[in-house]
């Protein structure tokens, strides 16, 4: 793992209820690259996630990869504090439909569902992370080229924005770089492509997390990049969460 916090990783496979810290200082630069994703059981049988960032047990501010295998589910259940996700792969449904590869939704806080997956499907998730007053309803298919316009030299989809934050997916030609000038603190996936950061090349699937403020030097990389970029939300401190 190449990452400049150290990732408290659980003492087993499965998180069950245990308060969990994983890269729980904001404040300090966070990096998982795809090949060291270390995948960890739920409580639900055939779901299995990689912590990027927790505080908590199994009720927790994070942002996780989850892996729903075929016929994976989880029961009926509330998030308190919202719920961001990306559909990276597959097919993942609840309640309101079928989301393929490329949508984006998110849950307001106190919303609920039941999520599952009939043929599988691995997601990007961010829990408990919505600011107070952000409620609104997002279902956004970014494979649609509808959604996407040309802003300078890279093209951006619009997916949120609320107070400081704003969340985009992106695309960047070779040698472009992510940052035109100070990031305002900034979380990045990379989606395809690949993406340069001091002299490391980091392909699909990499995390990266910026605190405020830093002027991180990202360029693409000779196929060029597609990421999902949220800015703004780490300004503030994480809220806490039940232990």
């Amino acid at each position: 793992m190449r990452t400049t916090e150290k990732a408290a990783k659980p003492p087993s496979d499965h998180i069950g209820v245990m308060f969990v810290l994983v890269n729980a200082d904001f404040s300090r630069r966070a990096i998982l690259a795809s090949q060291d994703y270390a995948w960890l059981a739920s409580p639900q049988a055939g779901v299995e996630r990689v912590l990027l960032d927790r505080i908590g047990g199994e009720v927790a501010r994070a942002t996780s990869i989850v892996r729903y295998a075929p016929g994976s589910q989880f029961a009926r259940h509330t998030h308190s504090g919202g719920e961001e996700i990306l559909v990276l792969s597959g097919t993942f449904s609840d309640d309101e439909g079928d989301y393929p590869t490329g949508w984006y939704l998110r849950n307001p806080p106190k919303s609920s569902h039941r999520p599952f997956s009939s043929d599988g499907a691995t997601i990007f998730v961010k829990l408990q992370q919505f600011a107070a007053g952000d409620d609104a309803v997002v279902r956004i298919n970014t494979t649609d080229p509808a959604v996407w316009s040309n802003v300078g030299r890279r093209s951006i989809c619009w997916l949120h924005t609320f107070d400081d934050e704003q969340v985009s997916m992106q695309r960047i030609e070779a040698g472009e770089s992510v940052f035109s000038g100070p990031a305002n603190g900034a979380e990045l996936l990379l989606v395809s492509g690949t993406l340069l950061l001091d002299d490391v090349a980091y392909s699909r699937g990499a995390w990266l997390r910026l605190p405020a403020p830093s002027r991180p030097d990202i360029v693409a990389g000779a196929a060029g990049a597609t990421f999902y970029l949220k800015t703004g939300h780490l300004l503030h401190s994480p809220r806490e969460v039940p232990r």
